[in-house]
């Protein structure tokens, strides 16, 4: 899991660097799809929320906590 989203967030900052609206808002609303997309992959496997191992709940609150990092430093520049 961890090395997966490692990937997914190098991919995500890659398009959002070639973004035309900006890095910021960019990263912003692919970081709020990937919530979205880990949140519907967990509920489809029926993933143990919190379970002894990392699941896409994991990830999807890892993604959660980037979105708000990422959001509060585009609202304050």
């Amino acid at each position: 899991m961890i090395t997966r989203f490692a990937v997914r967030v190098v991919l995500l900052g890659a398009f959002a660097a070639f973004s035309s609206i900006g890095f910021g808002r960019s990263l912003v609303t692919l970081l709020w799809m990937s919530i979205i997309l880990c949140a519907t992959v967990a509920l489809l496997r029926r993933e143990q929320l919190f379970g002894g191992v990392l699941n896409h709940w994991d990830e999807c609150a890892a993604f959660g906590a980037l979105f708000a990092l990422v959001q509060l430093v585009s609202a304050q520049g």
